[in-house]
């Protein structure tokens, strides 16, 4: 199973799919994306993360910067 740090709350979250799920035979989704944003930023976030970004507006960096960190 793979890890990757999320962008926004900074918890190593689970990636699947992969060399590492072939060896474990460990089965399950990735617990993030990697979204693309309006102003042009990448940036890796959770799920909890996507749910905090606005509905109503179009999401840019400093949302993404505004995110508060979570314990591990």
């Amino acid at each position: 199973m793979g890890k990757q740090r999320c962008d926004g709350c900074t918890r190593r979250v689970r990636l699947g799919g992969g060399i590492s799920d072939l060896w474990s035979f460990e089965t399950g989704s990735t617990d993030g994306l990697t979204l693309e944003l309006a102003d042009g930023s990448e940036f890796f976030l959770c799920y909890d993360c996507i749910d905090a970004l606005p509905d109503d507006e179009e999401v840019r960096r400093e949302h993404v910067e505004s995110l508060p960190d979570h314990d591990e």
